[in-house]
């Protein structure tokens, strides 16, 4: 039951905090309102419309916690589009037919929301996406470049204002004005105060973002021409923003007119499109950031950005997304519920309402900077490096991606980014039926193992972003302090986009006190040595000559073997003639070993196995983790488990269940089977009967010169690993103190 009272005192204490950071907040948002609204096209005050309005709504009525709610990146270019060319270069009778659109895109995700089709973002691939924020980077850079500098006419597609961008900057130094000359100097130096506002130490400064800064600066430059100086202020009135005289009144009236026609339409769903996956993205980002670890009812956002959109398109705004950097930026000082998007609307509206002649001042150059500034983050090289470590076929989406959306549209560019993705992934696994023949199968097994307490997760066949949605429905119906284990044995192909997102469930769960671990993956080739490259299961004769880069797991148990100060082995090994002398393999068929940890001091390995239950019994692959641990003195053969646990594989291996005398608890709870009696009660001291009670249950097997170790028939997650460890050392220790003489036992 929630307590209402004590969610009112954090509320109540939480304010002030969430206030100053909404403060912070505004001042970047005003500065990127007024940019993005210039940069789409749209009058200034449309893109602090949407802040305000996104702000209010979104607060009120939506399912995240602690995003910021407001105009774009993602939809300059739709924006611009829209507006340029739904009445044919009336700019003034496009932008009320774009208004239209947003009014239409948001009922849109209205309805999005409530029939709960957030998922819909996870089927598209990570590269793809990537391209495409890129392509829209690009796009922005090359239309504000101009802005920049001054040329506020440039005209043309994106290929075009690139191309055309040289004779520009050659115009500037040849035949430019006084008053451009000054207008792109400030362009200049606010695109370098964006550079460099980072390498700020001092703390009090560092906590005025750069885009106010450059905002405090221009506005001062103005005042100094008016007070100080005798000469005119050297910018002309069409280089600077331009706002109504009452931004109280005269709001626009969308035009409707178009609804029904194709270019209409396909305005309308490339804004929802972009919209919902920029703000989907957006919130899944921040929910990784948030410190009380919370999750975001994503399709009650999406309602909630539908309504702002539909209020801000009414009062003349843009549309409204959820924005990271604007996010990210409410977390990091301190925003700790949806107050903080409130506060950052509240600001806005004394900015606007107080500060009209000040925002008059701006020139439009410095915000061409700004956005000159986000366009390249977008399309940074550094992305483009980074994909290329993952392999070069994400390369090759990522590219194919930008292409197309700069060469036709945003929504044709996605669909070629992920149509491109599934021919890749056709390709590498020289396979067209592994996709089709599995799209709609289930592929995702989980259960809670009652033994253990862990969510065990099983994925098979294959797992991209085709069907990725199945796995995440699963985990997200895991509490985020519980121990999972996912586990891609039975998995023939796993994307990049997967393992991203999985990434990404690790992190909340380790915040949150659980776990998240991902076995299966390292008998799996790999595209590239990064960690999260596309993996494909290869064949047994195939592994036996690849090498692959190792896992998280494979370097969190190297990790664990360094911890103890012992040799870390990922390579297969396949003479595993030893392992037979236990009766656990006695009917199997071994097929390798690896990931061993091994302590050459006391004979300690822990390692993972593959193998079946034999050619007439079962072909199937298993795979599981033992160890084993060497012993300096003989003692029985037994095998010791779980009552009525694997009791069917000992039915023929002519072993006895052995009752302890004064014993019956530890007799009733455990299965002992050996074939002398006499032997295995005067092995069985108090000591090690204590030791077997008091702790978990573990699958236990002597061969004489060495125990064999198995917590449960599956690949062990770190945290087990560490547990089998320790419980195997204090095994050790209690084994070895025993006074257990069979030579003389066996003259009595």
């Amino acid at each position: 039951m929630i307590n209402f009272k004590n969610t009112s005192m954090n509320f109540l204490s939480n304010l002030p905090k969430n206030m100053f950071s909404g403060f912070v907040v505004s001042l970047i948002a005003l500065p990127l309102g007024l940019g993005l609204a210039l940069a789409s096209g749209a009058p200034p005050i449309s893109g602090i419309i949407a802040a305000i309005v996104g702000g209010i709504v979104v607060a009120i009525f939506g399912g995240s916690h602690v995003t910021i709610a407001g105009p774009g990146n993602g939809l300059v270019v739709v924006l611009l589009g829209a507006i340029s060319t739904l009445a044919s270069g009336d700019l003034y009778q496009g932008y009320l037919f774009t208004l239209a659109a947003i009014i239409c895109s948001g009922a849109l995700m209205l309805l999005i929301g409530f029939l709960r089709l957030g998922i819909l973002s996870d089927f598209f691939p990570s590269s793809a996406i990537q391209g495409m924020l890129a392509a829209i980077g690009i796009s922005i850079l090359a239309k504000q470049l101009h802005v920049m500098f001054a040329n506020t006419d440039a005209q043309g597609d994106t290929i075009e204002l690139l191309l055309t961008f040289p004779s520009v900057v050659v115009g500037l130094f040849s035949q430019a004005t006084a008053s451009t000359i000054a207008a792109a100097s400030i362009g200049l130096i606010s695109l370098l105060i964006m550079r460099f506002h980072g390498a700020i130490r001092n703390p009090y400064l560092k906590l005025i973002p750069a885009p106010m800064w450059i905002v405090v600066l221009v506005i001062g430059y103005s005042y100094y021409y008016e007070f100080f100086s005798s000469e005119t202020y050297p910018i002309a009135t069409a280089l600077l923003v331009q706002l109504p005289d009452s931004v109280l009144s005269g709001f626009p009236t969308p035009d409707f007119s178009l609804l029904f026609t194709p270019q209409f339409i396909g305005v309308v769903l490339a804004i929802t499109l972009i919209s919902s996956i920029e703000s989907l993205l957006s919130i899944k980002a921040i929910d990784q950031l948030d410190p009380e670890r919370r999750r975001s009812n994503v399709n009650r956002d999406l309602k909630a950005l539908g309504l702002a959109s539909i209020v801000s398109g009414l009062l003349g705004g843009l549309n409204v997304v959820t924005v990271i950097a604007r996010s990210s930026v409410n977390v990091n000082n301190g925003g700790s519920n949806r107050s903080a998007n409130f506060f950052h609307a509240f600001f806005l509206i004394l900015f606007v309402l107080l500060f009209q002649d000040q925002l008059r001042r701006i020139p439009l150059t410095a915000l061409a900077a700004i956005l000159v500034y986000t366009g390249y983050k977008l399309a940074s090289p550094s992305t483009l490096k980074s994909i290329a470590k993952i392999g070069n076929e994400q390369v090759f989406i990522f590219f194919v991606t930008i292409i197309a959306t700069i060469t036709t549209n945003l929504i044709t560019g996605i669909f070629i980014g992920i149509l491109s993705t599934l021919i890749i992934h056709i390709i590498l696994n020289k396979s067209v039926l592994l996709f089709l023949s599995n799209a709609i199968r289930p592929n995702v097994l989980m259960f809670k193992e009652q033994a253990q307490g862990n969510y065990f997760v099983s994925v098979k066949n294959f797992s991209s972003f085709m069907n990725y949605y199945k796995l995440k429905n699963n985990l997200d119906a895991i509490p985020i302090n519980g121990d999972v284990i996912v586990d891609f044995s039975l998995c023939e192909f796993v994307d990049f986009t997967v393992q991203e997102h999985l990434l990404g469930y690790q992190e909340i769960f380790t915040r949150n006190g659980g776990s998240f671990d991902i076995n299966g993956l390292d008998i799996h080739g790999t595209s590239s040595t990064h960690p999260l490259a596309v993996r494909r299961l290869l064949s047994f004769s195939n592994a036996k000559k690849t090498k692959t880069n190792l896992t998280k797991r494979q370097k969190d148990l190297q990790n664990v073997a360094h911890d103890f100060e012992w040799s870390y082995n990922p390579v297969k090994l396949y003479e595993v003639n030893p392992l037979y002398s236990f009766v656990f393999f006695k009917l199997k068929k071994i097929n390798f070993i690896h990931n061993q940890l091994i302590d050459e001091h006391t004979n300690f390995n822990v390692f993972d196995t593959e193998y079946t239950e034999g050619e007439f019994i079962s072909q199937k692959q298993l795979r599981a983790t033992f160890l084993s641990i060497k012993l300096k003195k003989t003692i029985p053969n037994f095998t010791l488990h779980k009552e009525d646990l694997l009791n069917f594989l000992y039915r023929f291996s002519g072993f006895k269940d052995i009752d302890i005398k004064d014993h019956p608890d530890f007799s009733k709870r455990f299965f002992l089977m050996a074939e002398n009696k006499a032997e295995i009660e005067a092995f069985f001291t108090d000591a090690l009967v204590l030791f077997f009670e008091s702790n978990p249950y573990y699958h236990i097997e002597s061969n004489g010169n060495a125990l064999l170790v198995m917590k449960t028939e599956r690949l062990a997650s770190v945290k087990e690993v560490k547990a089998l460890l320790d419980f195997g050392i204090r095994l050790h220790k209690i084994v070895s103190k025993l006074k257990y003489e069979p030579n003389l036992l066996k003259t009595l």
